[in-house]
């Protein structure tokens, strides 16, 4: 299994899964015609794409979707919640395959496993995902403002993560943003600050090798804050964990990590 990050960040959010016999995407928040070009960057065949999974309504994650699974002729999973919003959302007169998904049911795509798991965030139904193919498991858990033990019990089953490190606390309170807006990123339903994303990175350091931090503001965080905290939390086993940033125009420099 290879992942690519396609883009992260309050802008647009994409995340490529390729395996030995197809593509999957986490979300299509770029245009349609933006995330093909993406993927072509990638070296990636979009006609191996299998089917979008979608975490949530919102619409830096779902801007492409529809034409996109239109485009390529492939289904939208997503929890209820989701695909109701998304349907109000996007009214589009060419009807596309949605399928509704359980969370903690995992179902089969292809040769992949797929199995959504809740997370906590401002949305309705947002989910995170475990993807697994040929005995390795990729976590994908952004939009959340905090892990709470059940998504640890997934998270722990993984090989490797993507995982919100959203905000540097200290930026977001000295910083330019509204006092609503500031309580709805740092509270439980919001996004994952960089002391939260260690502290989930502490717990997880025994047993992941490879870790992406996504999500990152672009107001209230840097790359370079961000790797430190994450390092911080790896402690002693962070010479044997892959660390990665993603970035929202990641360009020629998209991470990539193998399993």
């Amino acid at each position: 299994m290879e992942v690519t990050v396609l883009a992260s960040g309050s802008r647009g959010n994409c995340i490529c899964i390729e395996g030995n016999s197809g593509v999957l995407l986490v979300d299509a928040g770029l245009s349609a015609r933006e995330v093909l070009r993406r993927l072509r960057d990638a070296g990636r065949d979009a006609g191996d794409v299998e089917a979008v999974l979608v975490t949530h309504e919102h619409t830096d994650h779902i801007r492409g979707v529809d034409v996109l699974a239109r485009r390529l002729g492939v289904p939208v999973f997503g929890t209820g919640g989701t695909l109701a919003e998304f349907s109000r959302i996007w009214r589009s007169t060419a009807p596309i395959r949605m399928k509704r998904l359980n969370t903690g049911e995992p179902f089969g795509i292809g040769d992949f496993m797929v199995e959504a798991f809740p997370v906590s965030h401002d949305a309705n139904e947002p989910c995170g995902y475990l993807v697994s193919e040929g005995g390795v498991c990729m976590g994908c858990c952004t939009d959340t403002g905090v892990v709470t033990a059940g998504m640890m019990r997934c998270l722990e089953r993984c090989d490797a993560v993507i995982l919100e490190s959203n905000h540097c606390p200290d930026m977001l309170e000295n910083g330019s943003y509204p006092e609503f807006l500031k309580r709805r990123i740092r509270s439980t339903r919001g996004h994952l600050s960089n002391r939260a994303a260690a502290a989930c990175l502490n717990r997880l350091a025994g047993s992941i090798h490879a870790a992406v931090l996504a999500h990152l503001s672009e107001v209230n965080n840097t790359p370079e804050k961000a790797r430190s905290s994450a390092q911080n939390g790896l402690g002693v086993s962070g010479g044997s964990v892959e660390l990665a940033v993603a970035h929202q125009n990641p360009g020629n420099g998209a991470v990539r990590i193998r399993l």
